[in-house]
C-alpha cells in the first residue's frame, strides 16, 4: 500500500515513452531509405555496367593497358562527378591521360541511356572495384545533360 502512488506514475511514464517511441520510428526508417536506394542504384548500375561497359573496362574494372582506362581508384572515377557524367554522355574521341597513364581507345557516347541509368552505373562504378565514393543522383545527371533529353 505504501507504493500505490507508483502505479499511476508508472502508467503515465509508460504512455509518455510509448508516444515518444512512435514519434521517432518513422524518422529512423527514413534515415535507412537512402542506404536502400543506394543499394538499389548499385544493383541496377551493375546491370548497366555488364551490358555496356564490361567489354572495355573488364569485369574487375581494370581496363586494358594503353587502351581503356581502369575504373579502380582513379581521379576520374572518384573525383568530380560532373566530369565523369560528361564522359558517359559525350564519350571520348581522343587519347586521354588519366593519373599519369595514356589511353588511346575511343569511348563512344552513351547519351541514349536514361538519366537514371547513367546515375546508377556511375554509382555502381564509384562503389565497386574497391572504390568508395558518394552516389551519383539523377538530379546531378539532369544538370549536366542538355534540357529535354532522357
Amino acid at each position: 500500500m505504501k507504493f500505490s502512488f507508483l502505479l499511476p506514475a508508472t502508467a503515465f511514464l509508460y504512455t509518455s515513452l510509448s508516444a515518444q517511441v512512435k514519434k521517432h520510428t518513422p524518422a529512423a526508417s527514413a534515415k535507412k531509405a537512402p542506404v536502400q536506394n543506394i543499394a538499389a542504384s548499385i544493383n541496377s548500375g551493375k546491370a548497366v555496367y555488364t551490358q555496356y561497359c564490361l567489354t572495355c573496362h573488364q569485369a574487375d574494372g581494370g581496363g586494358v593497358q594503353n587502351m581503356n582506362p581502369p575504373l579502380i581508384k582513379t581521379s576520374y572515377v572518384l573525383g568530380d562527378k560532373g566530369r565523369i557524367i560528361k564522359i558517359v554522355l559525350n564519350g571520348f574521341n581522343q587519347k586521354v591521360d588519366i593519373d599519369g597513364d595514356t589511353y588511346n581507345n575511343i569511348m563512344p557516347s552513351f547519351n541514349y541511356l536514361s538519366n537514371q541509368q547513367v546515375a546508377d552505373v556511375l554509382t555502381f562504378v564509384r562503389n565497386s572495384f574497391t572504390n568508395k565514393a558518394s552516389a551519383v543522383t539523377v538530379d546531378e545527371v539532369n544538370k549536366i545533360r542538355p534540357a529535354g533529353k532522357k
